[in-house]
């Protein structure tokens, strides 16, 4: 699950030192007060840490949350409001509120932000995706940080806390960055969270049920939901190949250190080899349409081998989709173990009259 506490940095060192492209993720929590407002102070030192590391030569894009607990302010809300339609309405306002904030701060220092709104489908359609990607490139290129939320107006679905740490994880793999570090209210990752023996652990290697046990082990739903949706992030990150620190926003040099290669946060270290684009397109940028369910010798081909998906080793076919479509491919016990571009139709396949044919060719497969 862990390193020991002796090598650690060093790993770090190693991971960091070509570092030229991070992804920084801003929650709720580090940006707002008691009252869920923004707090102007703390997001002032926040933004003071994102230029050192513009004036180190880094590339930094921003991933911000806030622009609810902004909006509320603004309409009058004396707490978070249920219903979708308000929280809209405060998204709305709150985000042009949250820019100016922004733009003010960073230019201060003389640098000039530029604000994407991001909804799943611009990331799912392959235009649209290296569209971003391109435009995202470029105003890095020019020297500008580009701000991105979710654009939380139009979305149709709840408001979560939490949502932005898998659009941060899917904004590092789509350029791709060299790093990913969310700065949040707690120092990383926790053991016995909440209690009095609580500690941080330095390093993860890999995401396993203890890890996701750590998650838990608190009444606040606030808590459990943040720290579960950001090991769900790592989980992207660390399978595209980029590192993922988790450090207290609170701590004025916390991005310094991370940077540096420090005992700052809890490092989730990467697999050593990084997706090509098109695959990490195919494993998280999609909502699948269905589900293969193959015997163990298709697992065992498909992880081990390398090879396309054929007819004999598919057992069930779940749902209803297109050819051209990504589905989930599961082992018997339902555990999902990779992703890939259906060949076939459902029909087709449930049909079982397809012979000497890919339903998934490996070029368009992706492990898990």
């Amino acid at each position: 699950m862990r390193r020991g506490f002796g090598n650690h940095v060093s790993v770090r060192s190693e991971l960091f030192q070509q570092a030229s492209r991070i992804v920084v993720k801003l929650g709720t929590g580090v940006l707002t007060d008691s009252r869920k407002q923004p707090d102007l102070a703390q997001m002032e030192q926040l933004v003071e840490q994102i230029v050192a590391q513009r004036k180190a030569g880094k590339e930094v894009v921003l991933v911000s949350s806030g622009a609810v607990g902004a909006g509320m302010g603004a309409l009058g809300y004396k707490k978070r409001p249920g219903d979708l339609a308000e929280l809209q309405a405060c998204a709305a306002v709150g985000q042009s509120r949250l820019m100016a904030i922004y733009e003010k701060l960073f230019g201060a220092h003389g640098l000039a932000v530029a604000q994407i709104l991001l909804t799943h489908d611009d990331l799912e359609h392959h235009e649209r995706h290296l569209n971003a990607r391109n435009t995202l490139v470029t105003l890095l290129s020019r020297g500008v940080v580009p701000i991105i939320n979710e654009n939380d107006a139009v979305s149709f679905t709840e408001l979560k806390f939490g949502d932005n740490d898998k659009l941060s994880a899917l904004v590092a793999s789509l350029l791709p960055a060299d790093l990913l570090v969310i700065l949040t209210t707690v120092d990383g990752v926790l053991e016995n969270f909440g209690k009095a023996n609580s500690r941080r652990i330095p390093t993860i290697e890999r995401i396993d049920k203890a890890v996701e046990g750590m998650a838990g082990g608190t009444d606040s739903v606030t808590a459990v939901g943040g720290m579960a949706s950001k090991i769900e992030a790592a989980k992207i990150v660390v399978r595209s190949g980029i590192p993922l620190v988790i450090a207290s926003g609170r701590k004025k040099q916390a991005l310094a250190r991370v940077v540096s290669g420090e005992d700052e946060g809890t490092l989730f270290v990467p697999q050593p080899t990084r997706l090509q684009g098109r695959k990490r397109w195919i494993a998280f940028f999609h909502h699948p349409k269905g589900t293969l369910f193959v015997d163990a010798g298709a697992r065992k081909a498909l992880r081990e081998g390398g090879k396309s998906l054929l007819p004999p080793g598919i057992a069930r076919c779940d749902g209803s989709f297109d050819a051209g479509e990504v589905v989930r491919i599961c082992d018997l016990d339902g555990t999902e173990f990779a992703r890939g571009i259906a060949g076939f139709a459902a029909s087709e396949i449930k049909g079982r009259k397809l012979q000497r044919v890919e339903v998934v060719d490996r070029d368009n497969l992706v492990t898990l």
